[in-house]
């Protein structure tokens, strides 16, 4: 398989520690994410490493035997160690004091650092689950839930384990993972991963399953809000996208995997050593190995390597792999790094070779504008808020993130569609029902559509000849009024004499100022369109000379500078009856550039009667 194929990877940087031997052992803090390598029980070193420190902590311990467990707290202040079942020593010495207790018996408990709950499993089968939530130093007892086990047990032992729990935060919510090594039903084969939504207040809910059909060895991560399921006896693994739509029986959604399973990437292990040794060629990591440990949300541990990676999605392999537009839509747009991914299925959909129909591509586009509209909303929501003065008497007031799934208007402009337009070998009736679908369904969505959408419609249109198209676009206001597409029309005047009447018509009805209509010409360098403009209304006698001509200096245009100049010389010697500028009207180096670039004699003379 090509790299193209493998949507699932180990970060290019990870933790190394050294690794697990009998002098050496090694201990991971789920809260903190730090790897600790402890040496003869601390005596001859520990060395703290984590994905975001820089530097490694090290220091060493007394050897008062044999470590449990050792852990920091938060920010690394203060270290605790646990040597026997019922001791934690804290090496700096510190008062504790009891804020809370619970009289239960424990099997084995389980902590979420991100959601900063505990799950404490009681009763003699272990399938009830206690919660505790914890918040500015205060203890809260959450309701109590049951996990539904495969089957009726048939002892009365232990029946669930820890190694098929797991709890992680997927789409801002906590929810408790099991993983159901049979189905409850007896016409369903393999194992399946039942999901608890957790909330803080009210009771803890079944509300999806994802079906793995097949059994074995799992293991769990969440990245990027996907629930990922690695399966050790065929070294690959699936990814479930809750968010996408399932098959819902009333109480529970049931999900099947998003994608084919995958092996991850193959990984080469960089070989360590003095710089000449170093040369020799990396060694494949054995992916999938039964000494693998896996924790939440996306960490993988391999203690007998010595590495610690996180575990992430690649999107440009999905694209290829997931043949439904809509479908993939719903899942990109879920997806931290989704912009250029996204626009790249745009514009593939829009290429000669993968080219979509238009229900397809109309799909697409209305997906990524109700994401467009949400923000615009939620944006707009935060202004008026902030202005009616909100923001005093709520502090909870945010501004709207604008994550990677808002696409707006100039991105799908700069990325997608003025490429497409300048692809020659693009049937152009094509290209402007793709162009107008986008402006529908922008319009469906009540967003304003920008003009630069509309004149890449217009540019269009002229390149082929499809006036008609246009007069119609504009007749039945297809295309919105605004001043750039009335100035637009008017620079189209020498292709197509109707435009100079349809641009006045459309500045009436914005009412504009005339005076403002030359300087958005000008600003866009349509100095004629502008003059034709103030002739067609009956000022050129008594606009700026020196505006005109900078704006022509402007365009580098030499022939088009000698238009203007000589169009101001005749307007001279016929309302002076001499074509020489007066001091007043300041245009002294226009006519010294005149004179440079097409000599004195190019000059009109004044004429005598």
């Amino acid at each position: 398989m090509g790299e193209e194929d493998y949507y699932l990877e180990l970060c290019e940087r990870p933790v190394h520690f050294e690794k697990a031997n009998p002098v050496n052992c090694v201990f991971f803090d789920e809260a903190n994410k730090q790897v600790f390598a402890v040496r003869s029980g601390g005596a001859t070193g520990v060395v703290v490493k984590g994905p975001e420190d820089r530097n490694p902590i090290s220091f060493r311990m007394e050897d008062k035997g044999e470590v449990k467990c050792i852990k920091f707290s938060l920010e690394n202040k203060i270290l605790a160690v646990q040597r026997t079942s019922k001791t934690v020593v804290l090496p700096e010495k510190r008062n504790l004091k009891l804020l809370k207790s619970q009289n239960i018996n424990v099997n084995w408990y389980m902590y979420c650092p991100e959601g900063a709950v505990i799950l404490l499993s009681t009763t003699v089968l272990g399938n009830v689950l206690q919660p505790f939530y914890f918040r500015a130093g205060t203890m809260s007892k959450l309701p109590k839930f049951e996990i539904e086990l495969p089957a009726v047990p048939k002892s009365t032992k232990l029946n669930l384990s820890e190694r098929d729990i797991a709890m992680a935060t997927i789409y801002g919510q906590l929810y408790v993972l099991f993983l159901r090594h049979h189905s409850r039903t007896s016409n369903s084969t393999g194992a399946e991963v039942v999901l608890y939504h957790l909330p803080r207040e009210g009771a803890c809910k079944k509300t999806h399953i994802l079906k793995l059909s097949r059994t074995g060895k799992f293991a769990l991560n969440v990245v990027d809000n996907l629930v990922v399921v690695h399966h050790q006896d065929t070294e690959t693994s699936v990814i479930f996208d809750i968010k996408l739509r399932g098959e819902f029986d009333g109480t529970v959604t049931f999900h099947h995997p998003v994608l084919p399973a995958r092996s991850i990437q193959p990984y080469q292990i960089p070989v360590a050593g003095p710089a000449p040794v170093t040369s020799q060629s990396p060694v494949p990591c054995k992916l999938y190995s039964s000494s693998w440990i896996v924790f939440q949300p996306d960490i993988i541990i391999s203690a007998s390597q010595g590495y610690l990676w996180n575990l992430q999605v690649k999107l440009q392999p999905i694209v290829n792999l997931l043949p439904d537009k809509g479908r993939l839509m719903d899942f990109l747009l879920q997806r931290k790094e989704c912009k250029m991914v996204i626009l790249s299925v745009c514009s593939q959909m829009l290429s000669e070779s993968d080219r979509a129909t238009l229900p397809v591509i109309a799909t697409v586009f209305d997906k990524l504008n109700h994401e467009y509209k949400k923000y615009l909303d939620a944006e707009q929501s935060y202004t008026m808020a902030l202005e009616a003065g909100q923001s005093r008497s709520s502090p909870l007031l945010k501004r709207p993130v604008r994550t990677q799934a808002v696409i707006d208007q100039s991105d799908m402009y700069t990325h997608v569609l003025s490429v497409f337009t300048e692809k020659k070998d693009m049937p152009h009736k094509f290209v402007i029902a793709v162009l107008m679908e986008y402006i529908r369904s922008l319009n469906q969505f009540q967003i304003t559509v920008q003009h630069y959408l509309h004149e890449l419609v217009i540019k269009t249109l002229v390149q082929h000849n499809l006036f008609y198209m246009l007069h119609q676009f504009l007749q039945y206001h297809v295309l919105s009024d605004s001043k750039p597409l009335a100035c637009l029309l008017l620079s189209l005047e020498s292709f197509y004499p109707p435009a100079h009447q349809l641009s006045l018509d459309m500045l009436k009805r914005l009412s504009t100022a005339n005076d403002e209509i030359v300087e958005v010409l000008l600003s866009k360098h349509q100095v004629l369109a502008a003059l034709r403009f103030i002739r067609g209304i009956g000022g050129h006698d008594n606009i700026s000379a020196r505006k005109f001509l900078d704006a022509a200096k402007q365009t580098e245009d030499n022939m088009l500078f000698y238009t203007i100049f000589r169009f101001f010389e005749q307007r001279n010697q016929r309302l002076r009856g001499n074509p020489n500028f007066t001091p007043g009207e300041h245009c002294e180096e226009h006519v010294a550039f005149f004179k440079q670039v097409f000599g004195d004699q190019a000059l009109m003379r004044p004429t005598t009667f």
